[in-house]
């Protein structure tokens, strides 16, 4: 009887333990879902809702650009915690290409751009 219980309380526990991890999509969660989330607490919770407002989020990248306070970085956090977006897990968004303007100036073209120091 004792291995029966202990094998019943694992299972249990093993389900509860997996509910906690399960995937809170920021798209369909009510505010105790998102707030369930380590790391979002009710101000972010009104901001997800007020911006969720205008429509739902297309991606990471949406999410972050619409939600005060989220940044790379949160939302990395967030999502290893379990909120998705669209189902969708985040993944560190590449930098944007440089522009032309962004590269670095050869030192010959640098030198003559200068004007000559007086001794």
């Amino acid at each position: 009887m004792k291995k029966a219980f202990k094998a019943l309380l694992l299972a249990a526990l093993g389900f509860w333990s997996a509910a906690a991890m399960a995937a809170v999509d920021v798209n369909t969660a009510n505010a105790a879902d998102l707030d369930s989330v380590k790391g979002i607490g009710p101000g972010t919770t009104s901001r997800i809702m007020e911006a969720r407002k205008v429509g739902p989020f297309k991606d990471w990248a949406d999410f972050v650009d619409r939600v005060r306070g989220i940044g790379p970085g949160n939302a990395a956090k967030l999502s290893d915690n379990g909120l998705t977006v669209n189902g969708q897990t985040f993944k560190a968004v590449a930098p944007a290409a440089a522009k032309a303007s962004d590269k670095p100036v050869p030192v010959a073209a640098k030198a003559a751009a200068e004007p000559a120091k007086k001794p």
